[in-house]
């Protein structure tokens, strides 16, 4: 007997039968449909009927339904009832189909909730868990209109907002200046015993302990202090934090060292989060707090987790997923024909700390990544390696976006960081000098971007310096002379919270160095929370920062606890985010914010006065698929026994693709939590459920349009549009 028929004798719990129960008296056709079927079959046939037959009232909700790409437009156009129509049918259509499980290390899901609902009223089976009846029972009631949608006012969405104080508030900084004065303290007695060891960082005899204090406050300027003394064990963690962690919470930090996952957080960051919580900021540091505390998930799944992006994984000699041939396994990384990753063999491979959620910690659980900074010093041979990959941008005719991060491109020292960018522009500038013997339709794609990957502005923005400027100032003025036009550093702040003025300051370097700050936000738990994602946004352009991506959470079970599901990432997309809609009179003024960073954050707050808007949304919702590409175009297909969803994504049709993507067709992605079990984690860090409980209802999505101020210079001719280091077969 297989597995799944040895699950479908399993009897439903009594929590299931009375939700069961509730949504047959809401739907009287619905129980008669299943009471009336032999079996499952029939239950199949009878849904699809009474669905077809209400669907094509709606001409374009049953054209979203049969289209293969329905695309923005037709999206738009479709009614809160139409969802659940479109889904049902989905539901139908791909009824029986297997799929295997990476939540589940492998085993393989079914999903036929039709035959479940079947298996529940006439046999009490099916095993159907009660988050999965909760979720149909909201289906059925968006499909019958018993449950409407209201979108939230102006008014209530600034109501949200205003629940998050930011890392500027002076309340907040005071508490923060309380927390570097007990972490100094900590960490001046720990030098004193001799715990802790520098040659750098240490005291010269006779220094009374006022001086001492003050000769660690100025330390705590230097990034290089907060690297030397960040947190390698959960005592350490605790004692920072003045021994203000639960004895739950030391216990899975301790089952985490055990199971080998490295600890790596440094003083400045600790300094963010309360100790001593405020009445007017309670639960407003959570979402820094999920970033550095250990779930027990993650350590249940360590040792057990697997890669993520596919195109990742590379054999020597062999293309990546994406079809790509790279000059190095783990050099360069590549998805798309115009942009490929440059990971540096420096201390740029490491990072400031270790986030719970980091796409790469499958790496962390085989050692080869790691926080031993002292060995990741560049070798003899970085010079020669970096010259090989450099010729592999320049002898590519369709790269023109080299992304340098790692780890952390700003990890790296100035003098590493500074021969990175120099190759870079001697690349550069010999792409550009080769087209002039190329004729015309066979010229290659010259270098218009460069990227730095960091998330330092966040975690150390004491990294940015004065000099840091300088050199970052001196490549864009030379670059600039040799076509390249775009020059970003993409960063990733989390929270509010983390916007400090220690950030605002880096930040304002950057920008003065004629660098555009953009921000990566990933979409955790802590970070869905209604109105944080909009406050975040708003706060970010305060000090000239630009949002880019709001990410769904990677990864599988590893990342439970802080998965928002796609459907609360659609919700904030429709709901929230719309409140910085730029209007499209605006839009060619948009285009030109990039083209002046050093006034950015003036730029930004006269858009924002004369459009009436309090933040501008110029990120997109994605989900940056384990296939090839981001998108947040997709159907919900199916639903397991547990309630999570199974989705079908296809891939953002806006943008340019690895021309195999013909091929590899639909990417399904099964959640690794419910709808409900999002809601009953949002109730446990303080939130009120029935404001969202619209959630259940987002069951599809399509990406939103990239916006011009994001796209490509046009070239002044016509790039060849011939491939090189590819494989398509």
């Amino acid at each position: 007997m297989k597995e799944a028929e040895k699950l479908d004798r399993i009897a439903i719990t009594v929590k299931s039968h009375r939700l069961l129960k509730q949504l047959l008296v809401e739907n009287p056709q619905l129980e008669e449909i299943m009471r009336n079927s032999k079996n499952e079959t029939e239950a199949l046939v009878g849904v699809r009927q009474w669905v077809l037959e209400d669907l094509r009232k709606s001409p374009d909700a049953y054209d979203y339904y049969i289209n293969e790409h329905a695309g923005r437009e037709r999206f738009e156009k479709l009614k809160w009832q139409d969802y659940a129509g479109i889904r049902l049918l989905d539901y139908v259509d791909n009824a029986g189909r297997e799929f295997e499980d990476p939540n589940l290390r492998g085993e393989i899901a079914v999903s036929n909730p039709v035959k479940l609902l079947w298996l529940a009223v006439n046999k009490g089976t099916g095993g159907a868990k009660p988050y999965f009846f909760e979720d149909m029972l909201h289906l059925f009631r968006q499909f019958t209109g018993r449950e409407t949608h209201q979108a939230p006012s102006r008014e209530q969405v600034l109501a949200w907002m205003e629940r998050y104080p930011t890392g500027l508030d002076e309340r907040i900084i005071k508490l923060r200046e309380e927390n570097r004065e007990r972490i100094i303290n900590e960490l001046l007695d720990m030098i004193d015993t001799g715990e802790i060891k520098s040659s750098k960082y240490s005291f010269s005899s006779g220094m009374s302990r006022e001086q001492k204090y003050l000769q660690m406050l100025r330390w705590w300027e230097e990034h290089t202090f907060h690297l030397h003394f960040a947190v390698r064990s959960p005592e350490a963690l605790n004692r920072l934090l003045g021994e203000s962690l639960d004895p739950d919470t030391m216990k899975v930090l301790h089952e985490a060292e055990e199971a080998g996952i490295p600890f790596f957080i440094n003083p400045y960051y600790l300094s963010l989060l309360h100790v001593r919580v405020p009445y007017f900021a309670i639960g407003a540091d959570l979402a820094i707090r999920h970033y550095v505390l250990y779930s027990k998930q993650l350590i249940d799944e360590f040792g057990h987790i697997v890669a993520w992006e596919k195109e990742d994984k590379v054999r020597p000699g062999e293309p990546n997923a994406a079809g790509w041939l790279l000059p190095s396994q783990k050099n360069v990384h590549r998805r798309y024909p115009d942009v490929a990753i440059l990971i540096p063999d420096t201390t740029g491979r490491a990072c400031a700390g270790l986030c719970t959620s980091c796409q790469r910690m499958y790496d962390f659980q085989s050692g080869h990544l790691n926080f031993n900074l002292d060995r990741l010093h560049p070798d003899e041979t970085w010079s020669q390696r970096l010259e090989r990959l450099m010729e592999y941008f320049e002898n590519d005719p369709q790269l023109r976006d080299v992304l340098i991060t790692g780890g952390d491109a700003l990890m790296s020292t100035d003098s590493s960081l500074q021969q990175i960018l120099e190759a870079v522009y001697a690349m550069a500038r010999r792409k550009h000098d080769a087209n002039e013997g190329r004729a015309e339709n066979e010229k290659f794609a010259e270098i218009q971007r460069v990227r730095l990957g960091s998330r330092l502005p966040a975690y150390l923005p004491q990294r940015v310096t004065p000099e840091l400027r300088e050199i970052l100032a001196d490549f864009k003025r030379r670059a600039s002379e040799i076509g390249i036009k775009q020059f970003v550093v993409q960063t990733h702040f989390e929270s509010p919270m983390e916007i400090t003025p220690e950030t605002r300051e880096a930040v304002r370097r950057l920008l003065a160095a004629g660098w555009v700050v953009t921000n990566q936000l990933v979409f955790t738990t802590a970070a869905s929370r209604r109105g944080h994602t909009a406050r975040l946004r708003q706060t970010l352009n305060d000090i000239g920062v630009l949002t880019y991506y709001t990410f769904t959470v990677k990864g599988y079970m590893e990342n439970n606890f802080n998965f928002a599901t796609n459907a609360r990432a659609v919700q904030e997309q429709l709901e929230e985010k719309t409140l910085g809609n730029i209007p499209e009179v605006y839009h060619d003024l948009l285009r030109t914010l990039s083209e002046d960073a050093e006034h950015m954050a003036e730029n930004i707050n006269t858009l924002r006065e004369d459009t009436g808007i309090p933040f501008l949304a110029t990120d997109r919702n994605v989900l940056n698929l384990p296939g090839i590409g981001k998108s947040l175009t997709f159907r919900v297909i199916g639903i397991t026994r547990y309630g999570r969803r199974i989705l079908a994504f296809d891939h953002d049709i806006t943008r340019t693709h690895s021309p195999i993507v013909n091929d590899v067709g639909k990417i399904i992605i099964i959640e690794s939590k419910s709808i409900s079990e999002y809601l009953q984690q949002l109730a446990e860090i303080g939130e009120n459920p029935e404001e969202y409980m619209d959630v259940y209802g987002y069951s599809l999505g399509e990406t939103e349009p990239r916006l011009s101020m994001y796209d490509y210079p046009e070239y002044d001719y016509v790039p060849t549009s011939e491939f090189a280091n590819l494989v398509v077969a």
